[in-house]
């Protein structure tokens, strides 16, 4: 795993994990300084992207909001819609951060390629912001989140769209088809024009859907 030339974490180090204790050891050596060193640096946009697109089509709680991290989509979410969100995420340190902010009903720590400790069917909408991109989390995933559902429960999960076919993204919402209803993709700016100049062009798919 990389870091930047001083040795804290960075985005190509989040780009470059691998593991899930890759995972862990980055975004626990991050998450104090994460909102101000990433997403207030980069002109980090995503989170609002997604919560932006969930209140306009009329998103109901409660929600699983996957891969919180610090809480940066909830916090977005919040001044939208008046839901109960609950969060989930493999660092203990990041949740951490979420939790005092006082938005989440509940923190859940959980690794999403493994079995999940939620009940089925316990959400009316399930959200995501930068956690299906590069090596933290694959397809597979998505039929874990559906099972966590209410039928019609609306989805709307950001993908970073360099990685959308070639992880394997596109052909599981194609295998999805039956479960899922209103499928459709809609790009979004991953990062705003006061972010690296580097990053200014990198985009995401937001994948936004119900469950039939």
């Amino acid at each position: 795993m990389t870091r930047d030339p001083n040795g804290k974490p960075d985005l190509d180090a989040a780009y470059a994990l691998e593991t899930p204790d890759d995972n862990r050891k980055l975004y626990g050596d991050w998450a104090k300084t994460y909102d101000k060193s990433f997403a207030q640096n980069m002109d980090y946009q995503l989170p609002d992207h997604v919560a932006r697109v969930f209140a306009e089509l009329g998103g109901a709680g409660p929600v699983l909001d996957v891969g919180a991290g610090t809480g940066l989509l909830a916090e977005a979410l919040n001044p939208r819609s008046d839901v109960v969100i609950d969060a989930v995420d493999l660092s203990a340190d990041m949740l951490a951060v979420a939790g005092q902010k006082g938005i989440y009903r509940t923190l859940i720590e959980a690794d999403l390629t493994k079995t999940l400790p939620i009940e089925p069917e316990q959400y009316n909408g399930i959200i995501s912001s930068g956690t299906f991109t590069h090596g933290h989390v694959g397809p597979d995933a998505l039929d874990k989140l559906i099972a966590l559902a209410r039928p019609d429960a609306l989805f709307v999960l950001s993908v970073n769209a360099e990685h959308f076919e070639a992880r394997g993204f596109a052909a599981k919402f194609d295998a999805l088809a039956p479960k899922i209803t209103g499928y459709h993709i809609q790009t979004v700016s991953i990062y705003g024009a006061q972010g690296d100049r580097a990053h200014t062009s990198d985009k995401g798919h937001l994948a936004v859907f119900r469950r039939a």
